[in-house]
């Protein structure tokens, strides 16, 4: 009897991954259809329809037959996906890792066979891999700034509201050296080593400049150990160690970040002298202390401000997720580092 349970409970949560998945690919494929339905629908309507510049209304067009005349008033129902593309698909991407995420859990087994990071890359390709193949020809708009101003701040908010603060600045000094010397000495190792690569002819990669080497580089340099993390909190290991790999992947990325945009202004400029490469270096260093002291202003007008709210607790998260948010577009702002802050 336990072991036919148990198979019901995989079947049934199997088939409730199965819905899930289904229901998100649902609503993407329905999206995806509408974004090209619309483009015939539109076409067809501009041809009925043709505004008159001399009255500045707009007209039916009149075709040969005068009995076939198409009215703007019997129009009952219009469609303009158009106006809502870019909010609804973004939509649709966080309700399908959102179901995504609800399978994972529903399902017990699975966190033993691949971590739940992986399960989203996975999630991903197969819906990028449909977009492609239906030949979309608007597809989601993803960009650097929609990544760097809608989607990293919730992230890093949540890794470091939740970070334990105490051990977190008692090795305050090693994470440092981690995040700071380990990601650069990543940075520059796969930087050169490509460069190193390149300059073989069996590859025929020599047009490859070390300047794009290293901005590859930077590009990956920073690891996210999520499911080591995981396995860290599953195990109970020594709270040091935890501690010393969770501070480094949260600091990592703001190392990695810089080093990224001081490669991208580099690629930008004509001709790379000394003083630029002593400018950048001192920049790298002014950008993760303006970052500390623009997140030490927000988070004292956060404590300040919290005094008042006694007998309104529900404005409260509210005030959390405002001054975090603003001291991360500040720090941006003025070309700080905002994860920092």
């Amino acid at each position: 009897i336990g072991q036919r349970g148990g198979r019901e409970r995989v079947r049934a949560g199997l088939a409730e991954l199965l819905m899930a998945c289904g229901l998100g690919l649902l609503h993407l494929l329905l999206g995806q259809l509408c974004s090209q339905l619309l483009g015939t629908f539109g076409n067809s309507m501009q041809h009925h329809l043709d505004p008159q510049t001399d009255n500045g209304s707009w007209e039916p067009e009149e075709t040969q037959d005068n009995d076939s005349v198409v009215s703007a008033h019997t129009l009952l129902f219009s469609l303009d996906y158009q106006h809502v593309q870019v909010p609804f698909e973004i939509t649709l991407w966080i309700m399908l890792a959102s179901l995504a995420k609800i399978g994972f859990h529903v399902y017990n087994k699975m966190p033993t066979v691949v971590p739940e990071s992986c399960l989203l890359i996975f999630v991903g390709l197969i819906m990028g891999g449909l977009i492609y193949s239906l030949n979309d020809q608007s597809p989601p708009i993803m960009d650097s700034d929609i990544f760097f101003l809608y989607l990293l701040p919730p992230i890093v908010l949540e890794a470091g509201y939740f970070m334990p603060s105490r051990p977190f600045f008692e090795n305050i000094g090693t994470i440092l050296l981690y995040a700071v010397v380990g990601t650069m000495w990543n940075a520059f190792g796969i930087g050169l080593s490509l460069y190193g690569l390149c300059q073989v002819k069996y590859f025929n990669l020599q047009d490859v400049s070390l300047l794009h080497n290293l901005w590859f580089g930077s590009l990956i340099a920073a690891v996210d150990p999520v499911a080591v993390l995981s396995v860290f909190e599953e195990i109970h290991v020594n709270e040091k160690l935890h501690i010393l790999v969770f501070g480094e992947s949260l600091l990592n990325d703001a190392v990695t970040v810089v080093l990224y945009k001081l490669f991208k202004s580099f690629n930008e400029m004509p001709s790379i002298k000394l003083v630029d490469i002593l400018a950048a270096m001192g920049k790298f260093f002014l950008v993760g202390i303006g970052g500390v002291f623009i997140g030490f202003v927000f988070g004292m007008f956060a404590a300040f401000t919290t005094r008042f709210t006694k007998t309104i607790r529900v404005i409260e998260p509210l005030f959390v997720f405002l001054y975090s948010y603003l001291s991360y577009l500040t720090a941006e702002m003025f070309h700080l580092s905002g994860i920092v802050a």
